[in-house]
């Protein structure tokens, strides 16, 4: 991967809407070389896509319940977790999965309307997999910072940092 490539990612990754003009100006490029660069890296499945962050709590629009479902699990053989993992990211209700270092093998992020729609897929589709043997569910109570960005409105503008004796 070129250096220009590189950089283009790092770029969208923290602005995804940033304009193709404004990153050719960033990268000392033309606006064509930009969306060439972002039509091959679509291609081949580098860019998945495009999303944003959304503060739900200033909309008037009902939050769904996140829980983050700490998962053990028994590997198959000759595939370890791979084919588990396979099974559970295709529900829709999982946001994200991650395999894990430590007491859980398996990190589920899922979203429902409710507490009980959560419970219900852990009791009805997630716990009944052959491969789990125990999960454990934790409820989101408040976001206060998601990739990178602070959801809490911030009183104090003071950013200095607090040094103690």
């Amino acid at each position: 991967m070129r250096e220009n490539e590189q950089e283009l990612l790092r770029l969208i990754e923290k602005e995804g809407r940033m304009e193709s003009h404004q990153l050719a100006k960033m990268l000392n490029t033309t606006v064509d070389e930009i969306e060439e660069m972002l039509r091959s890296l679509e291609e081949q499945k580098i860019i998945l896509g495009y999303s944003a962050l959304i503060d739900w709590t200033k909309t008037d629009i009902q939050e769904n319940v996140t829980a983050m479902i700490d998962v053990k699990v028994t590997p198959k053989r000759g595939v370890g977790f791979d084919a588990v993992a396979q099974r559970i990211y295709r529900f829709k209700e999982v946001k994200a999965l991650y395999l894990m270092s430590g007491t859980y093998d398996l990190s589920v992020a899922i979203e429902g309307k409710s507490m009980s729609e959560v419970a219900q897929f852990v009791s009805e589709k997630l716990s009944t997999l052959d491969s789990v043997i125990s999960t454990t569910t934790h409820f989101q109570l408040k976001k206060y910072k998601h990739d990178g960005v602070i959801f809490t409105e911030d009183e104090d503008d003071d950013h200095r940092m607090v040094v103690t004796p």
